[in-house]
């Protein structure tokens, strides 16, 4: 078993400013994180906005071009390869080798890390994560809940204390999410801490917090409840026929920072709650229509902290023209 790695002040991650360019451009810019020992936290974003360069910065695959900060206790910059035997980094596309059995790619993989008495260890992983009756099967020819799963045991063969996971459930079944999902909690539960990456709501909301990061910035952190509350969006959901319609008209309305669909009802969503109500205010004498005030949940709050975000990447990119 590995030894156990100090914590400063009981993070597990702690860093500061962290910066990686590409071609000139902040891929991530000036990224502050810290994350709790044994908490779950969500790492959310649109596509391009830096999540990964940030975990392969943390799990010691990139150096940060600036920042600094510890994992684990280790320096970022100058212990990666002390990071790198205490972390499970679970990429966004299967990684392992698809020509070899589960048993074969596990086996491979404590080879690697020079795990103690690995034939016992790759028993007890095939056990734990359910694989002990397919561990003869190819990994190519499982499905994608069962790659997934193991994936997964082939981050924890070592037993890390640090769990880096990069959209780990697309392309799953929901059934399987919701496996997976227990089993991290299990994982946090043991003193492990998560760092998963989502575009999923639902997976979001079973976090312990979250962090959502656009143009390589944090625009948001706390728990799911702290970051609605402070996004001071007024939204009003409405149902009826021809909502579809009523979505094209609404969406170029002053004030409507976004209109979407939940089921038979459309959330209308703006950060001027007046402004948005004189928008609204035509259409909610039409009879056929009910409407009535909502509470903003996580989409709604991520579709404004993009917009918000592209809004300030534009005036940003007009002062560098200037």
């Amino acid at each position: 078993m590995n030894t156990a790695v100090p914590m400063e002040e009981g993070l597990a991650i702690d860093v500061r400013g962290l910066t990686k360019r590409y071609g000139g451009r902040a891929v991530v810019d000036g990224l502050d994180l810290q994350v709790a020992r044994g908490r779950i936290c969500g790492f959310l974003g649109p596509n391009g906005s830096g999540k990964t360069t940030t975990i392969r910065m943390l799990c010691g695959l990139l150096t940060p071009d600036e920042g600094s900060g510890r994992c684990l206790g280790f320096d970022v910059r100058r212990e990666s390869a002390q990071i790198k035997r205490h972390v499970g980094y679970m990429t966004q596309k299967f990684g392992l080798y698809e020509d070899l059995s589960v048993r074969e790619n596990l086996d491979f993989i404590a080879r690697l890390f020079g795990v103690a008495q690995r034939e016992q260890a790759v028993d007890r992983c095939l056990q734990e994560l359910g694989l002990a009756d397919r561990q003869q099967q190819l990994a190519g020819a499982l499905s994608g809940g069962w790659k997934q799963r193991l994936a997964l045991a082939a981050c924890l063969l070592h037993e890390p204390q640090l769990l880096l996971l990069d959209e780990p459930t697309a392309g799953v079944d929901p059934k399987a999410r919701r496996e997976f999902w227990d089993e991290i909690h299990a994982l946090a539960d043991a003193g492990v801490t998560v760092l998963v990456s989502t575009h999923y709501m639902d997976e979001a909301e079973r976090c312990h917090e979250l962090v959502y990061i656009a143009y390589g910035q944090v625009l948001a952190r706390g728990t799911q409840q702290q970051i609605i509350e402070q996004c001071g969006l007024a939204v009003w959901a409405v149902d009826g026929p021809d909502l579809g319609a009523l979505a094209q008209q609404l969406k170029h309305a002053p004030g409507v920072l976004s209109v979407a669909a939940f089921g038979n009802s459309l959330h209308v969503a703006g950060r001027d709650a007046a402004l948005l109500e004189r928008s609204i205010a035509p259409y909610r004498d039409r009879n056929a229509l009910r409407w009535e005030r909502s509470e903003p949940n996580l989409e709604d709050v991520f579709i404004s902290l993009i917009d918000r975000a592209q809004d300030n990447f534009a005036v940003a990119a007009e002062r560098v023209r200037a």
